[in-house]
């Protein structure tokens, strides 16, 4: 966090850090980005998911390949994990997770539903948890950290196939 030394001769200056130290901790986060994905421009639910609320505490941690801990995750370990600290049991690898998952059609998906991405010819290859207003969160790849990622973004767009429950 940043510490500023500021000493005190009044109440204006307390009010200053005060407002100072707010808008710093409001700059600190980027909000979520709005996305319609429901008919007629309605928004969609952000119900709370114990898997999203794990999944939210874990951002910013390195991606590892084949990564399962808080000291770094691949996309199904996160997804892994996330369930299981929410009390869910969910296979360790993406093909198996949408293979066991209660298939959802994308117009219906929900805060803490799973997306399945395709790269390449490999029929499914990436998994992200949907958070709500069309965004999830992921662990990426190589190099970068668990973070959020928008179904605006037309990489996502074109790579997204399939999405399921728990």
């Amino acid at each position: 966090m940043l510490s500023i030394p500021i000493r005190f001769r009044g109440t204006r200056r307390l009010w200053l850090a005060l407002g100072l130290s707010g808008l710093l901790a409001a700059c600190s986060t980027n909000p979520p980005v709005r996305h319609d994905t429901t008919a007629g421009g309605a928004q969609p639910a952000t119900g709370h998911h114990p898997a999203v609320a794990v999944a939210t505490r874990l951002l910013g941690t390195p991606y590892r390949y084949g990564g399962s801990s808080p000291r770094g995750f691949d996309c199904s370990g996160l997804v892994q994990y996330a369930y299981r600290q929410a009390g869910v049991p969910v296979p360790r690898t993406t093909t198996a997770q949408r293979r066991h998952a209660t298939p959802v059609t994308l117009t219906r998906i929900q805060p803490g539903d799973l997306l399945f991405f395709k790269h390449g010819s490999r029929k499914v290859s990436h998994v992200g948890i949907y958070t709500g207003n069309g965004q999830f969160i992921h662990a990426p790849s190589s190099g970068k950290r668990v973070s959020y990622a928008s179904l605006d973004n037309p990489y996502w767009q074109q790579r997204l196939i399939d999405a399921g429950r728990y």
